[in-house]
């Protein structure tokens, strides 16, 4: 079987980024390991794993935000992943945000320019 993915070259784990398929925005970088791929191919849904938390971390698992995988895409080293998604509550950032890149540099400042879907102090109640 034809290795798709090189996690040994990282220590185990790579970067994936998350894209919207119809409109291209890029949602977000995150990280996956083997068990993480495997099961974002086996569900077609987003699965990536935690570094902060060190487990796997279903997208979507506690806001309903989930990320459908439409298309799944390596690089030339094939050490990154690139999700094509539909991402479903229509936020991936766990701020709230459509997009983890809601802010961008101008002045040497930062300016958030995204919109707010949803609050997480009200989704992630803990």
């Amino acid at each position: 079987m034809e290795k798709l993915v090189d996690f040994d070259k990282a220590g185990g784990l790579v970067p994936a980024i998350a894209q919207d398929a119809a409109t291209g925005e890029i949602l977000m970088l995150a990280y996956m390991n083997e068990e993480s791929f495997q099961e974002t191919r086996r569900t077609g849904r987003a699965c990536y794993f935690s570094r902060s938390r060190n487990k796997l971390w279903r997208k979507g698992e506690e806001s309903g935000n989930v990320q459908e995988v439409l298309e799944i895409r390596v690089d030339c080293d094939q050490d990154t992943i690139l999700l094509k998604v539909n991402q479903v509550g229509g936020a991936a950032c766990h701020t709230g945000f459509r997009s983890c890149f809601y802010r961008k540099i101008e002045g040497g400042r930062l300016h958030e320019d995204g919109t707010r879907i949803f609050d997480p102090k009200e989704v992630y109640k803990k």
